[in-house]
């Protein structure tokens, strides 16, 4: 009988210790080293340019930290962003974006829909609930209700904001001194809808302020940049863009074929965001599409966010960063131009967001006068969503 009971024990010991590697370490591991931060060197902090950081409102179109095993409440010394962190980086708004589907080795170029999925290893990896495994929709409001849970727990450094009141409550605390930080919500490609237009009612009723058409990959929506057909709009998407203006949901064309940014432009009532990117007048790159296609979403009062790696901007330094940014007001205006870091997107960036100021140093060492500043690090995004956020 023991003898038996022994035999149990033994495979019984190894799936056990298999599960907790696969719970504990892995996803650890994986995303220590996917969301690195990359070292070299720190330019010296000026006097003005930290008297300056501590006057702004900064904010960020596009982070993705929702998809790791972190409690964002905490301080991590892994990944590029958490509350205790945005809060050393005097961040005021920061979108926090959903991701629900990714193929394995990633291109720019071209990624076919019908591969692999990342997030499904990572969905069973880190416990998520079962529902999550196969649903596209249940990982976005799984992702939703991990930023509600942490700004439950935040002791009221993080507050979920979905309407202009809570806009305004949130830069009325700020003003009173108070160590608070701002979330919007966002889904990182509608594939999120799982083809069922009543899910964007479900997603906006769980806080969801912003969506993305497409990712990685062509969905039913339209093309990707960096699918294999990269074709406009589909029938569904047309009436998905319809439906989410309708219901108050801002429109983001990061990833989207540049068929389906023009088509977006045609039927779109409202202005549009590409919340994490580069322009190709300053980074000729896959990742990014024409200038001719920027100036078009900055004509109709569009924003756009200028990501923090390289990929997307050709050097990620906070040097870097700010000569993007300068390109992209040449082009689109001062008043167009917003950051999109891609904090956490499985990239590797050359800060995190306690490192901001690196960027606001930068920019002022380009000869960028304050006003300027001020808008691209977070004021422009916070006009933006108050005007297209709903009141209350």
């Amino acid at each position: 009988m023991r003898k038996r009971q022994f035999l149990w024990i033994v495979p019984l010991t190894v799936v056990a210790a298999g599960l907790a590697l696969l719970h504990f370490v892995v996803p650890a591991i994986v995303d220590n080293a996917i969301n690195a931060i990359e070292q070299g060197p720190r330019k010296p902090i000026s006097a003005a340019a930290k008297k300056l950081h501590d006057t702004l409102h900064i904010a960020d179109l596009h982070a993705d930290p929702l998809l790791w095993k972190r409690d964002l409440t905490q301080r991590w010394d892994r990944g590029h962003i958490d509350i205790p962190r945005m809060i050393e980086g005097n961040m005021t708004l920061q979108v926090f974006t959903t991701v629900t589907k990714s193929p394995p080795d990633l291109s720019y170029d071209e990624n076919s829909s019908d591969g692999g999925d990342d997030v499904t290893l990572l969905a069973i990896g880190q416990m998520w609930p079962v529902r999550t495994w196969t649903n596209l929709t249940e990982r976005a409001l799984y992702q939703a209700s991990k930023l509600h849970r942490f700004a439950d727990r935040s002791d009221g450094r993080l507050v979920i904001v979905k309407t202009v009141k809570d806009l305004d409550a949130l830069l009325a605390a700020r003003a009173d001194g108070r160590k608070v930080v701002g979330g919007v919500l966002g889904t990182e490609g509608s594939h999120a809808l799982s083809g069922d237009l009543d899910n964007i009612g479900r997603l906006y009723d769980a806080g969801f302020r912003m969506m993305s058409l497409q990712h990685f990959f062509d969905n039913l929506l339209g093309g990707s940049l960096h699918g294999t057909r990269k074709g406009g709009l589909t029938e569904f998407g047309k009436q998905a863009v319809r439906e989410m203006e309708e219901a108050g949901v801002i429109i983001d064309v990061s990833h989207s074929s540049e068929k389906v940014v023009r088509d977006t432009l045609a039927i779109a009532e409202g202005p549009l965001v590409i919340s994490h990117t580069g322009t190709s007048n300053h980074c000729k790159s896959p990742r990014n599409i024409s200038d001719e296609l920027m100036v078009q979403i900055a004509g109709k009062g569009g924003l756009i966010g200028i990501g923090f790696w390289t990929e997307a901007i050709c050097d990620a330094s906070p040097e870097g960063i700010a000569r993007a940014i300068q390109a992209a007001v040449d082009l689109v205006g001062e008043d167009h131009v917003a950051l999109g870091s891609d904090f956490d997107g499985a990239v590797a960036t050359r800060i995190d967001v306690s490192e901001l100021v690196l960027v606001t140093n930068a920019l002022l060492d380009l000869g960028i006068d304050e006003a300027t500043i001020r808008k691209v690090m977070g004021g422009n995004q916070i006009d933006f969503f108050r005007a297209h956020l709903p009141p209350a």
